[in-house]
């Protein structure tokens, strides 16, 4: 049987698209970044699309960074902790599919700048 490279690569988007959603904060194992990455899972779901992503990150003053191609989202997220009051910093590379919806995220810590 003979599998074409678009049905291989729609097979692979839909099994990463649906095996996401379920984990929670598996962006990063980073205590510091967990409230950063709980509010892209809630507010960024796989499926997203990019214009909606960007949307997101303009409409919240995130600075987008030059991308390494058409289907890659960059910004760099700041975040103050309500608990513990410690900022924190994340550089994100948001991925989409050929539909430009996204697939997935990767999440570094970056050093935060200091209060805004």
């Amino acid at each position: 049987m003979r599998v074409s490279a678009s049905a291989l690569s729609a097979a692979l988007t839909l099994l990463l698209v649906t095996a996401v959603p379920g984990c929670k904060s598996a962006h990063t194992s980073d205590p510091q970044l967990r409230q950063i990455d709980d509010l892209i899972d809630k507010q960024l779901p796989p499926g997203t699309l990019q214009t909606r992503v960007i949307q997101f990150l303009n409409n919240r003053g995130y600075p987008l960074e030059p991308p390494p191609d058409t289907h890659t989202v960059v910004t760099t997220i700041e975040h103050v902790d309500l608990t513990t009051l410690q900022p924190s910093a994340a550089r994100i590379t948001f991925h989409f599919d050929k539909n430009d919806r996204l697939v997935t995220y990767d999440m570094v810590a970056v050093p935060a700048t200091g209060p805004h």
